[in-house]
């Protein structure tokens, strides 16, 4: 192992992009250059604090074709950042990949601590938090019944990702795995303007989101079998 840091994971804002530390500030300036999940999203960022360096695409459906090149540059002696959209890499977004090749390879990585959506969903919600399971995104269709049949089961409260144009159906379909009168809460456009997390049951929550068009990135915190 390496005594110098060569790959840094750097959260990135949720939403609002005061929320990023000092420390991810000057990590970003000083590497030789940023691995970005969407170089436009990470490019307005770096602009918005006026860092010019340069972003290499780094996403889901390359990183398998371009690991190898990057570990090439870092036993070279360079060094860099890896950012996702928004919140933290490799939670539901790509990262790991790296993270285990660079292990592998001898190579030091080291991450901030810093912005992840389920985190400020989970204490909003105003259910238990003292234990818990993170779900990310559930398949859309081979295993999902598998899955959600295990978690019928679960005690521990439950958090889990979802795209606003599934959010009733997926909501609808928790209420025949966990019941109507099970307690949730659905939290979107965290840190934003128009953050909103509603409280109540899965059948309030259905008949609540059913009136209106959602829009904006969606957590669910849906409580554990009491």
């Amino acid at each position: 192992m390496r005594t110098a840091t060569q790959l840094f994971i750097v959260p990135t804002p949720i939403g609002n992009l005061e929320d990023i530390t000092l420390r991810a500030l000057r990590i970003l300036k000083e590497v030789d250059f940023i691995l970005a999940e969407d170089t436009r999203t990470s490019g307005n960022l770096l602009k918005h604090y006026g860092i010019e360096k340069k972003l290499v695409p780094h996403h889901l459906f390359n990183e398998h074709k371009t690991i190898e090149n990057i570990l090439a540059r870092l036993e070279g002696g360079a060094t860099c950042a890896l950012v996702s959209d928004a919140g933290t890499p490799a939670i539901s977004d790509p990262g790991y990949l790296l993270v285990r090749s660079c292990i592998e390879a001898g190579l030091r990585v080291e991450c901030l601590p810093g912005p992840t959506a389920f985190v400020p969903a989970l204490v909003n919600s105003g259910i238990a938090s003292d234990h818990f399971i993170f779900e990310g995104f559930l398949p859309h269709k081979k295993g999902r019944h598998t899955r959600l049949t295990a978690l019928a089961g679960e005690e521990k409260t439950m958090i889990i990702y979802e795209s606003p144009h599934r959010l009733v159906k997926a909501l609808v379909q928790f209420t025949e795995y966990f019941g109507e009168d099970r307690h949730a809460c659905v939290s979107r456009e965290l840190t934003k303007i128009y953050e909103e997390n509603i409280r109540g049951t899965l059948k309030e929550l259905i008949a609540y989101f059913e009136k209106k068009t959602v829009k904006g990135e969606i957590v669910i915190v849906i409580a554990g079998k009491g």
